[in-house]
Formats: structure tokens, sequence, C-alpha cells
């Protein structure tokens, strides 16, 4: 199942997801982009957006307004439907209008290849040293066997030789679980890294847990800013 955590206020971008994205507001251009894969749900805080669904024939749920990360909020959602414990849940963000189908399918592929208790998985692409300079584009750095060590919003590593021709490990928000694993995941609860961050998988690793990580081509981006919007509509438009 796939559930998309919709949370209607912003800091940095008021009312985002209801904003208009080439005829659609975006929570919903979201949903519809990711359809055909599974079953899709909107978790949100907001009535509006239960209404908004509807009319698109989109199934939502509505959530607490407290949660500290869209993670909780899908979290209560599954709990709310009672998914078995071995159900794949993936957490696409509402900021991804234009996150292709294959990235998703890739992390459901990844998580059910693995065999471990705690069972989460993310993807990332390769970005260039510009656009890693961007601390809304969230790096994260992997050891040997394609894990993620952590993830930042700062440029890591750190060329010391400054090669202008660096290439870095872009984050892109999707995130897979087995329903038990996401349980687990919100019960550690904030992680100092995570507040310092703003990062709520650094929670995972705080923990000591492995998050497997999916090596993704992609040009789609999350929309955190008025600016990433105007880019994103030009680059897809």
């Amino acid at each position: 199942m796939i559930i998309i955590p919709a949370r209607l206020n912003s800091s940095r971008f008021e009312n985002k997801i209801l904003v208009d994205v080439l005829g659609l507001p975006m929570v919903i251009r979201t949903a519809l982009q990711v359809k055909d894969i599974d079953d899709v749900v909107i978790a949100t805080d907001s009535s509006e957006v239960i209404e908004l669904a509807k009319k698109y024939s989109i199934k939502a749920i509505l959530t607490s307004k407290d949660h500290q990360s869209g993670t909780d909020r899908i979290n209560e959602a599954v709990n709310i439907l009672k998914l078995e414990d071995d159900e794949i849940v993936i957490n696409v963000q509402a900021d991804e209008p234009f996150i292709e189908p294959e990235v998703v399918k890739a992390v459901i592929d990844k998580i059910r290849l693995l065999s471990s208790d705690f069972k989460m998985v993310s993807c990332y692409k390769e970005i260039n040293s510009d656009l890693a300079d961007d601390p809304n584009h969230v790096k994260v750095v992997l050891n040997n066997h394609n894990e993620a060590i952590y993830f930042s919003r700062s440029k890591v590593p750190y060329h010391r030789d400054h090669y202008e021709n660096s290439l870095y490990n872009g984050h892109l928000g999707i995130y897979g679980f087995t329903k038990k694993s996401l349980n687990q995941f919100c019960l550690f609860g904030q992680s100092s890294l995570e507040n310092i961050e703003k990062l709520e998988q650094l929670r995972a690793i705080a923990q000591g847990h492995k998050i497997s990580m999916v090596k993704v081509k992609s040009k789609s981006f999350g929309i955190d800013t008025q600016s990433d919007l105007k880019n994103a509509i030009k680059l897809f438009k």
C-alpha cells in the first residue's frame, strides 16, 4: 500500500500540497502519479484535503494534527486500516508530484528481498556539486553494502581536495517499510540528530538500525519552496 502523508501547513511554503501543479492540486497529482502501482491512501490532518480526495475518487484518512513527521502520520493510518504486520507500506511524500513510478517500484522490489527483522528502504540518485549545495536537497552517505550511514542537509561527504566534478548521493523522500517495522520505527521517538537536521530517517540510524538504499534515476525532486515549484513546472510541463 502507498500512503501519502499530507500535512496542510508547511513552514516554508504555506498550503503547498494544495497549490496548482499543471492543472491539479499537488497532493492529487502525486496520488495519481503512483495509483497504478498499488492501492493509494492520503493520510491528512485536513478535512479540506479529505473532501478534495473524494472529488478525485482517492481514499483519504483523517489523522491527528500533532504528528511531528510524515512517517508518524502514516503509522496512525496503517493502524486505522488494520494492515497485517508483513504488509509493505510505501511512504510517498505529497510534494513529489512528478515522482516516476519506476522509483517507487524499485523500493518495493528492494524491501521484498530483505530478510532482516527490521525492514526499511529508501532511495537516492547522483547529483552534482551545485545541487548538493542546496540544504533542501538532502544528501546520504553510504557504506559498502549500500546502506545509509548518515543523512544531512550539509554537503557530505566533504571533498578535502575540492574536486570540481564531484558527485553526491541525493536522497529521494520515498520510504518503504513493513507495517511491523513502521510501528517499531515510530515507537523509537525522535532522536537528537533528527531534531537537529529535521530529517526523520535519522531516527532509525540513531537506534542502530540499517536503512537499505536503492540507486535510481530520476528527474523528480521534492517541492519545498516557491522556487522549487517554478523549476519543476519548467522542467516537466
